[in-house]
């Protein structure tokens, strides 16, 4: 299994790897090194994780590809996944090459994310290697049916859904001498995920100007993590405002449970985000923990389907600090999406979702 990314918060392909160690499969989950070090990982499965000589921009791509690529030309292995389009390209040539089969996991509508909606030049090559390859696959899966339904229509080959739902098991038991990061005197409103362009992060920062009594806590990295720092500064609202950075997902589960309120505030920003479903809308479901979210289709669906937050028409500050008052001062509903999330969390599991994907791999065993 390849992705480009350290291994250390990817929950996604680590449910995947031990759902198909638990198969019978050996697995490999290969990655990089972040320049900051690397974290040691304990894990159920093998982990390799390749030093780069760059780190970001085309060169990385490259660079991690042409080392995917050889790594696998010369590892025995029975089934190769590639993790994302920026995996693809290695995957797919050693598969041809060996003659082993390949399965793709589409986390995200990748030609579509907004780092790529204003570079065309650097969009185009993207979508000239996805047009190259994707209709050559015959085992694809990807994270909600919004996406599915367009690589398959656009392509001619079935993408199956496989949503990125935490374990129920791992919410069962709790660390009652854990202590979260931040102080709980006051509602919590967290975020947690990718901190890049379009998420609404900076909205929700500045949505602190018109709230009291509240501390919003970010959690995650990304290219946006050090221009959110200096907002908050600069905005004087580091009283009202923690960000952590990135911890492992299985400490982040830990912290999630004090929260009083998710935010899920992605912005329609291209198509990657109008028909995102993100896992940390799951996340806060299985933590007992309601949600504010944005009026995107996929993230609209669970939220009312299940009926554990509110959906807000547009994010900016005004209607986010509006969403997160109502949420906090209406406490006879806000005790029935609470106890709605507690419903939902084990119909929305990943012990559930887990059959899809050996649906997927029992025919490659």
């Amino acid at each position: 299994m390849a992705v480009t990314n350290d291994l250390v918060t990817d929950n996604r392909v680590h449910k995947i790897a031990l759902t198909l160690t638990a198969m019978g499969f050996d697995v490999t989950l290969a990655g990089r090194t972040f320049p900051s070090g690397k974290i040691k990982l304990e894990r159920a499965y093998h982990c390799r994780r390749f030093s780069l000589w760059f780190n970001k921009g085309p060169l990385f791509y490259a660079n991690y590809n042409i080392r995917l690529f050889f790594y696998l030309l010369f590892k025995r292995f029975d089934v190769i996944v590639a993790n994302d389009l920026d995996t693809l390209a290695a995957c797919y040539s050693a598969s041809r090459i060996t003659g082993k089969p390949i399965v793709y996991d589409s986390h995200e509508y990748y030609t579509e994310v907004p780092e790529l909606v204003d570079r065309p030049k650097v969009k185009q090559i993207w979508e000239q290697i996805e047009k190259r390859i994707v209709p050559k696959l015959l085992h694809c899966y990807t994270v909600c049916q919004s996406i599915a339904d367009i690589y398959t229509e656009k392509y001619s080959v079935p993408f199956r859904v496989v949503r990125n739902v935490p374990s129920f098991s791992a919410n069962i038991a709790t660390d009652d001498a854990f202590v979260p990061p931040f102080p709980l005197n006051r509602p919590v409103i967290i975020y947690q995920g990718a901190v890049n362009l379009g998420r609404g992060i900076e909205e929700a920062i500045l949505s602190m100007h018109q709230l009291e009594n509240v501390l919003l806590v970010v959690i995650g990295s990304g290219d946006h993590l050090e221009s959110c720092r200096k907002l908050v500064v600069d905005e004087g609202l580091s009283d009202k405002v923690t960000i952590i950075g990135r911890v492992p997902f299985d400490e982040l589960q830990k912290i999630t449970r004090f929260a009083t309120i998710g935010l899920s505030v992605e912005k329609d920003m291209g198509l990657n985000y109008r028909y995102a479903l993100p896992n940390k809308l799951f996340d806060y479901i299985q933590s007992e923990v309601p949600v504010l979210a944005s009026s995107l289709p996929e993230i609209r669906r669970v939220v009312e389907s299940y009926s554990v937050g509110l959906i807000i028409d547009d994010t900016t500050p005004e209607m986010i600090a509006e969403g997160i008052t109502k949420m906090v001062t209406n406490n006879d509903v806000y005790q029935q999406w609470k106890e709605n999330c507690h419903n939902a969390k084990t119909k929305l599991c990943w012990e559930n979702e887990q059959e899809i994907v050996k649906a997927i791999y029992t025919t490659l065993l």
